[in-house]
């Protein structure tokens, strides 16, 4: 029996960091059950600097990746997606597309580690790549093909209000 890939998109305002992050992390440890994308409602159309350097510095894939709209994935030739997470406060509360399939949506906020300058930096960015595997792992624990709809979605919601979740995330939203 084949197992079914289930395809994930990330999405943030920029998609330069934490989408990105994302996206790389759950390409690499899914082991090819999950096929995982990032966007942005307003992409900065670079990814940032650091995200790179520090992705770069744990030994995660880096090429090909770029800054893209979330338009991209709104369209009939689009992958299907089984599952949408926000990793920023501003797109969890903006107006997403309408998402072909309605895919399962979890808001999995954490704090911005573009928002840091200085020495500070790469420490931010190291942290939220930490937060967003701890995530990761947990979602690729989970029995999805046992559970139903509604079970996924209150443990996605679970996940989301985690170590490192934004304010958003752990107010429950």
């Amino acid at each position: 029996m084949t197992q079914k890939t289930y395809n994930v998109l990330f999405l943030c305002t920029g998609n330069s960091a934490r989408s990105i992050i994302g996206e790389v992390l759950m390409n690499y440890y899914a082991e090819g059950r999950v096929k995982a994308y990032s966007a942005g409602s307003h992409p900065k159309g670079q990814v940032h600097s650091m995200a790179l350097r520090e992705l770069k510095a744990f030994g995660y894939p880096t090429e090909g990746l770029r800054s893209k709209s979330w338009d991209e994935f709104s369209g009939p030739d689009a992958p299907h997606f089984d599952f949408i997470f926000t990793v920023c406060d501003n797109a969890a509360g903006e107006t997403c597309p309408v998402w072909l399939g309605h895919p399962v949506t979890a808001h999995w906020g954490i704090e911005d580690p573009a928002a840091v300058e200085g020495d500070g930096q790469s420490e931010a960015f190291v942290r939220a790549m930490r937060h967003l595997l701890q995530r990761i792992d947990r979602f690729l624990e989970l029995p999805l093909e046992s559970l139903d709809e509604a079970a996924i979605a209150e443990r996605l919601r679970d996940i989301g209000r985690g170590e490192g979740a934004s304010c958003k995330a752990e107010q429950g939203a």
